[in-house]
């Protein structure tokens, strides 16, 4: 008899999660290793448990399923399998580079159906290497169907008129509720109703970095990284800005950024 599968799921919704570890309970060849309801916690307990296979929510705040991998070292990558609600491009993507999916609300049959295709590569060793190219050939061709055009400026309404901010000039943005404060290099400050993410998502990923769960800053505009304790750091920008840095983001700045 096989092993049973070690699986790690992730998905920042309770319910979701509960439901997909109900059903994997009920298969008597699998184990959950661990549960994670965020990006960061579902790498540290990839890195902890080196599962098989990992059930990732394609759409989580901070880090999703894809920075999930992203941030894993190469040897730390299991098999994959993208939970997400329906989505043509990343379907598309999925089954062009056999990475398996499943779609929302996840069917026990087709769950199944992964599993046993899980197994079957365990059982062939084809583990780490080819499956993280297929992986990264479907994030790419994931992100080259559905990546909008970079913002190159921000309209910005005041009262009765719109100032147009260059990104080039915008040295931070802080999310606070439902609110993201733009910063410019001169410390001007400038208010907009937006989503992090989806700017994010709109900006040149080479030219801002995430700080921390509600934080962009333009890496032109980091002059100094100061090491505080428990292993963050604190930015500090042209503009006189100090921003923190998570943990998990600290080790992205080091490695992107802090070394030569």
């Amino acid at each position: 008899m096989s092993a049973r599968l070690r699986i790690v799921i992730a998905d920042d919704e309770r319910p979701a999660r509960s439901f997909l570890a109900a059903l994997l309970r009920s298969f008597e060849d699998v184990v959950i290793v661990a549960e994670a309801e965020s990006g960061a916690e579902a790498v540290a307990a990839i890195e902890r448990e080196r599962p098989d296979l990992a059930l990732l929510d394609l759409q989580m705040p901070e880090l999703d399923g894809i920075d999930v991998v992203r941030m894993l070292k190469k040897g730390d990558v299991p098999l994959i399998a993208f939970v997400t609600a329906y989505d043509e491009y990343a379907v598309r993507a999925f089954e062009l580079n056999a990475v398996d999916y499943l779609l929302k609300p996840v069917e026990k049959t087709r769950l199944r159906e992964a599993l046993n295709r899980a197994q079957e590569r365990v059982e062939h060793a084809e583990i780490v290497a080819e499956q993280g190219v297929r992986v990264n050939e479907a994030i790419a061709a994931l992100e080259s169907s559905t990546r909008p055009p970079l913002l190159q400026r921000i309209p910005v309404r005041r009262r009765d008129e719109i100032v147009i901010v260059p990104v080039h000039q915008i040295a931070s943005i802080v999310a606070e509720g439902e609110l993201l404060y733009l910063t410019t290099a001169k410390g001007e400050r400038h208010t907009i109703t937006y989503r992090l993410k989806d700017l994010q998502g709109r900006l040149d990923p080479a030219q801002f970095i995430r700080l921390g769960r509600g934080t962009l800053a333009n890496v032109d505009a980091i002059v100094k990284v100061n090491v505080m304790p428990g292993g963050t750091h604190q930015a500090l920008l042209s503009n006189g800005q100090k921003l923190q840095v998570s943990r998990l983001q600290s080790r992205i700045l080091r490695e992107r950024f802090l070394r030569l």
